[in-house]
């Protein structure tokens, strides 16, 4: 069968760093190498329901593999199964994939890739039943996308959470203090960890591993006891006590994710006071973390995406998102993604390293 002739590309979910990147890689190699035309629809898939977009060239895709964001807009609340519209001053909800069909038809569009994490892809997997041919490339910067080793945007976020730990060190040594530094992940530990392994953090906590608060306070003690008088501890946003829940900041109506999760670090940091009135404070890096440059791995990662995703389109391989496994890019069917959530296992070798470095854990 023949290339398609033309397609459509959106970026779904929170933004990071990389977006650009991949959006760059996958515009120039389908015209380079395809002759396609592309139309970028805008603010993820409210674009697609609205008919918002802009023609894709290889002028408007140059000199933004540097950029962090994305040219396009995204949004993680415009799920087209489940679209919010205000209506008196309510939010009604309504099925608009019909709307979000007759767009892609009516650009005469013959594939769609669609950028995103889990939640993108559930969306894109519900439109691949009602008969758009996707291609999907894995975006997040929590790295808990199944079926890839890695995601474009994690590496970025990392960087940029090391740097800030590394960073606080030096206030918390001033002032013998215990610094809490917060950072995102939602229900995985893979930012957490790797960031408080790469900065040196005394104590991490990650949601897979629900911590101990008296194991926390004997970690911080016996550091002080070995002259060690203050102490950096790392906890991801999804991280929870035994027996306890997750802090939740706020929920929000009408998003295919309402809750958002934050201020365990505010929580993590009273408990220490409480316990052994060491002087604690708090950092949360928050939006922080999807901000900024894409490091140089994310680019070489977005760009081998963007180059893998279109070689899939040329080739109507549909239904697929495109992965990295060791060092080889690889496809793997939408359907075993969309939705899931990778965390980080009981065997994984990073935590096995931070108990071999006396990282606490809480456990």
């Amino acid at each position: 069968m023949k290339a398609p002739k033309r397609i459509g590309i959106l970026t779904g979910g929170g933004d990071c760093p990389g977006l650009n990147a991949v959006i760059r890689a996958v515009v120039k190699t389908v015209i380079n190498d395809y002759n396609m035309a592309v139309v970028g629809f805008l603010d993820g898939f409210e674009g697609l329901v609205e008919n918002k977009f802009i023609k894709l060239n290889s002028d408007n895709a140059s000199g933004i593999l540097t950029r962090g964001g994305t040219i396009l807009g995204s949004s993680n609340r415009a799920d087209p199964f489940r679209y919010s519209t205000l209506e008196s001053g309510k939010l009604e909800y309504r099925d608009r994939s019909d709307s979000a069909l007759k767009t892609y038809e009516d650009h005469g569009l013959e594939a769609l890739i669609c950028i995103g994490g889990d939640g993108t892809m559930a969306v894109s997997q519900k439109l691949i039943h009602k008969n758009i041919p996707i291609v999907g490339i894995p975006k997040t910067i929590d790295n808990d996308l199944l079926a890839t080793d890695v995601t474009f945007g994690f590496d970025s976020a990392l960087t940029t959470a090391t740097e800030a730990i590394d960073k606080i060190h030096t206030t918390a040594q001033s002032h013998h203090r215990v610094m809490v530094v917060e950072v995102m992940g939602r229900y995985a530990g893979w930012l957490a960890l790797c960031s408080g392994l790469a900065g040196g953090g005394d104590i991490v906590l990650i949601p897979e591993i629900p911590y101990n608060i008296d194991s926390v306070c004997e970690a911080i003690k016996q550091r002080k006891y070995r002259g060690r008088y203050f102490s950096i501890l790392v906890v991801g946003e999804g991280a929870k006590p035994i027996g306890g829940e997750m802090v939740v900041k706020k929920r929000v109506e009408g998003s295919p994710e309402p809750i958002r999760l934050g201020g365990i670090s505010h929580k993590v940091a009273d408990d220490i006071e409480d316990k052994i009135q060491v002087e604690t404070r708090v950092t949360i890096l928050g939006h922080l973390l999807r901000g900024g440059v894409p490091s140089p791995a994310d680019r070489l990662l977005a760009t081998r995406f963007g180059v893998a995703a279109a070689e899939q389109v040329a080739k109507r391989n549909f239904g697929q998102m495109v992965a990295l496994r060791g060092n080889e890019i690889v496809t793997v069917p939408i359907e075993d993604v969309a939705g899931k959530t990778r965390v980080i296992p009981p065997d994984s070798p990073y935590l096995t390293m931070a108990r071999s470095v006396g990282t606490c854990l809480g456990e």
